[in-house]
């Protein structure tokens, strides 16, 4: 999981690298023209691509291996995400400088349906986000990006988790974060492509962790889970809930739900 750490970082966690939050962006003229063609290249675009290739999947049960390739290599250069907990929205989060919050520009592409759960952070005086074209929802600038403070936008992370959002954070041009995206699977493009088996996101650095002696096999992790990374095995005659390692992609949903607190995070390490 330390791709972009080793590429870009100081050997830490790489989305914790300050370096990957503060950079000069206007100084980045490739940025600057990827983020003034956000909404229309990368989003509009993305939604008509993922809705051709969701039928075609639905036919052959897998995409051309070169198509994936290709798909994830500009992903990974461009706008690439990762799942994150909500211990690290808190810490990510707490330290930003500003923080807006605007609508959902997979669910508009898609739905045309205004959905307030995406937040761009900036850690440097000079907001990147201020050369986003609102207008692209419909909105003036001033009406589209609605300024919190960091301790309101984790409130309302933290409640969109409680309503069953993945928490992910995403990069404009990597290794650069700019946004942190709080979504359900059926409505993020990039979360989307996750069921046609092409990975535009890494897993968390964490995954969840079950206590065989605690858990009543209730399945209400299994319920919860949007990855199917739960299913139930038999031991000693109960059933009890089980983790699939490399399909936990470490959002922490299935702990909130677990009655008995028999799910815990840990270090995918």
């Amino acid at each position: 999981m330390c791709e972009f750490c080793s590429e870009h970082g100081d050997g830490k966690v790489w989305f914790k690298n300050a370096e990957n939050y503060g950079k000069d962006l206007m100084s980045d003229l490739a940025r600057r023209e990827y983020i003034n063609e956000f909404f229309t290249s990368t989003i509009e675009q993305g939604a008509v691509t993922i809705g051709r290739l969701e039928t075609l999947f639905g036919k052959k049960k897998r995409l051309p291996a070169r198509l994936v390739k290709g798909m994830v290599e500009k992903a990974r250069v461009e706008h690439f995400g990762q799942v994150v907990t909500i211990e690290d929205i808190r810490e990510l989060v707490g330290k930003a400088a500003t923080v807006v919050r605007l609508p959902c520009a997979c669910r508009w592409a898609s739905m045309k349906k205004e959905n307030r759960c995406c937040y761009s952070v900036s850690y440097s005086a000079e907001a990147w986000y201020k050369d986003l074209d609102m207008g692209y929802f419909g909105l003036a600038q001033d009406q589209g990006l609605e300024s919190l403070n960091p301790v309101q936008a984790i409130g309302q992370m933290e409640e969109l988790e409680r309503e069953g959002a993945v928490h992910t954070i995403w990069t404009m041009m990597t290794p650069f974060i700019g946004a942190i995206c709080n979504c359900q699977p059926k409505d993020c493009l990039g979360l989307r492509t996750l069921s046609i088996d092409v990975e535009t996101m890494f897993r968390g650095e964490q995954m969840a962790s079950i206590d065989k002696e605690q858990c009543t096999g209730c399945g209400a992790c299994e319920d919860a889970c949007h990855f199917n990374a739960i299913t139930s095995v038999e031991m000693s005659g109960e059933d009890k809930a089980h983790i699939h390692s490399l399909a936990c992609f470490g959002c922490g949903l299935c702990r909130n739900v677990c009655p008995a607190e028999a799910i815990s995070m840990m270090s995918r390490e």
